[in-house]
């Protein structure tokens, strides 16, 4: 047989060698799609680890989680569009803000119409699951698999929902144990036992802790009990914080605004929720309508009571740390099972808190506040093949942001319903791209509710500035005799009309915001400068109030202030 051209024989060769090598690379491409675990608690603020620096950074409270950090991107402008559990929870599902997907307090709901995450990810050909807590009302149908608890769900012995024969929510599954790591529990057997190992899969595990009442698990009693938690300057002087609208005339109005951790708040603080066992205090909460016109004075932080405040906080913070470690060990379990299955390196595990959390900052409990330690929340990724380990980035984002970004790294491309934008190139490059966002929007609509008493606000945050306008309106029209709302939500003073006020803070000069200078001179063209954004903004993510002309009208009357 006579050989061929020797030259022409090497370039068959190669070249079959190469379209050989292209389509092994698709296949292969295909099968090493990245899995997506997506780890979500329930108020862990950013002070909660040793990443963010903060004043509890040296208890080392998160030494797993910190790890996965060092480990990947660190973001350090990572806010919420509003303050609270069920709209967060929704512009995190939908990649809109509320006036679009429909959700704008606790009792919004989120139906399969607009579960568009999964959706997206599921015809990206992504398994889909959702573990824990939903908090969006309606059932999590989209998913592929879902095992949730009922509304906020409890820490011990909690029930979950599940997809069954009765119609949700009915069909009902019992456990036993502190819910972290039952949680933990649900998610390992959906990885070991109900998923497809031939695809790849989109999890949403869902942590309740640690969400007050801070029920931790018994094994941490002793955690932190001979330590003293560093405590906020804030919490007994607050400086020049807030406005009339937060602190009213002579400061009488804190007597009713901003949950506290003093004796401050005479409708509710803190010892009100977290001293389980003592029957005088534990829940007894006072309602706005009681509070006698002579109470309405000055607030003073006399020294008994300040000694009493520092063993409310150090008795908070030890319970919220404690369920701070629940879920910090808790993912070591995952962590190890991943690495043990050889799946580590092939899944981006991105963690976050649905908000952020006041650690009595300011004399405050809870979140709802626009200010940094409530707005702020901690995110994190970690992907070893595109994301260089020791990345921080100070680039603004926010929770209508994942979505995208979530669909893009799944192959995806953002839809256009979604106002969110993807930040994939800032993942892979630690660099913000050229026309990134510059400024995020915030706007909490409740209103003086659950008798946290916190007033109704909107505002613009940059890297530098904030600028926040307390309307102290509930969105619905409660002097309108034909206004629909629901007058038995639990503990709430909606149609209390508060003070309208600004509030503008350098967050380079003054980061802990001890310092509202709106009325100082020298930020006139700042401030100017800030309230056309601000109006752009609004304008851009249909936030104005045009459906709202109550509130407009406030809008109108004190713009120019």
């Amino acid at each position: 047989m006579k050989k061929p051209n020797t030259p022409t024989a090497l370039l068959f060769v190669l070249v079959a060698l190469s379209l050989f090598s292209c389509g092994d690379k698709t296949a292969e491409q295909e099968i090493t799609k990245p899995n997506i675990i997506y780890i979500m608690s329930d108020d862990h603020t950013t002070q909660g680890f040793g990443i963010y620096g903060s004043r509890l950074a040296g208890l080392n409270p998160t030494p797993n989680l910190d790890k996965i950090a060092n480990e990947g991107i660190i973001f350090d402008n990572c806010f919420v569009n509003n303050s609270i559990c069920t709209p967060s929870r929704a512009s995190i599902i939908s990649g809109q803000y509320p006036q679009t997907n429909g959700v704008l307090d606790l009792e919004g709901i989120i139906g399969i119409e607009r579960q568009y995450l999964p959706k997206e990810l599921k015809i990206l050909g992504y398994q889909t699951a959702i573990v824990g807590k939903w908090h969006l009302h309606d059932e999590p149908a989209a998913f592929d698999y879902y095992k949730v608890l009922p509304g906020q769900g409890d820490y011990f012995d909690p029930e979950f929902l599940v997809r069954g024969e009765k119609s949700w929510p009915d069909n009902v599954v019992k456990t036993k144990g502190h819910s972290s790591d039952n949680i933990m529990d649900i998610t390992l057997d959906y990885l070991k036992n109900k998923r497809d190992p031939s695809k790849p899969f989109f999890l949403m595990h869902h942590f309740k802790a640690p969400h007050d009442d801070f029920e931790y698990a018994p094994r941490y009693e002793e955690y932190l009990a001979d330590t003293f938690i560093p405590e906020p300057e804030s919490l007994y002087n607050n400086g020049n914080n807030g406005s009339i609208a937060t602190r009213g005339k002579n400061d009488s109005l804190t007597r009713i605004i901003g949950s506290s951790v003093s004796h401050r708040n005479l409708i509710r603080h803190q010892a009100n929720n977290i001293y389980w066992n003592d029957t005088t205090v534990y829940k007894k909460y006072r309602n706005a309508r009681d509070i006698a016109p002579s109470e309405y004075v000055k607030w003073e932080m006399t020294a008994e009571e300040k000694d009493y405040t520092s063993k409310v906080y150090q008795d908070y913070l030890k319970k919220y740390l404690r369920c701070v470690k629940g879920v910090d060990d808790n993912v070591k379990r995952l962590l190890d099972y991943l690495e043990a299955e050889n799946l580590l390196d092939n899944t981006i595990i991105v963690y976050t808190g649905d908000q952020g959390f006041m650690l009595g900052e300011h004399d405050y409990i809870d979140k709802r506040w626009m200010y940094e330690e409530s707005m702020r929340m901690p995110f994190f990724v970690r992907y070893p093949k595109s994301i260089a380990a020791g990345t921080r980035t100070d680039a603004i984002i926010n929770n209508t942001d994942f979505a995208p970004t979530l669909i893009e790294l799944a192959g995806g491309k953002t839809p256009d319903y979604m106002q969110g934008h993807s930040f994939k190139t800032i993942l892979e490059t630690g660099q913000e791209p050229e026309g990134w966002q510059q400024a995020t929007y915030y706007r909490y609509w409740m209103h003086m509710a659950h008798r946290h008493q916190n007033p109704a606000h909107f505002g613009i945050r940059t890297k530098d500035h904030k600028l926040i306008f307390f309307y102290g309106k509930y969105w619905v029209d409660t002097e309108d005799p034909n206004a629909v709302w629901n007058k038995d939500s639990w503990g709430n003073d909606f149609s209390n009309h508060t003070p309208v006020a600004w509030e503008f803070y350098d967050l380079k000069q003054d980061p802990k915001e001890m310092n509202n200078a709106y009325n100082d001179p020298n930020y006139k063209d700042i401030i100017e400068d800030l309230k056309e954004q601000l109006i752009t903004l609004r304008e851009d993510l249909n936030e104005t109030d045009v459906n709202y002309p109550h509130i407009q009208k406030v809008i109108d009357a004190h713009w120019n202030d």
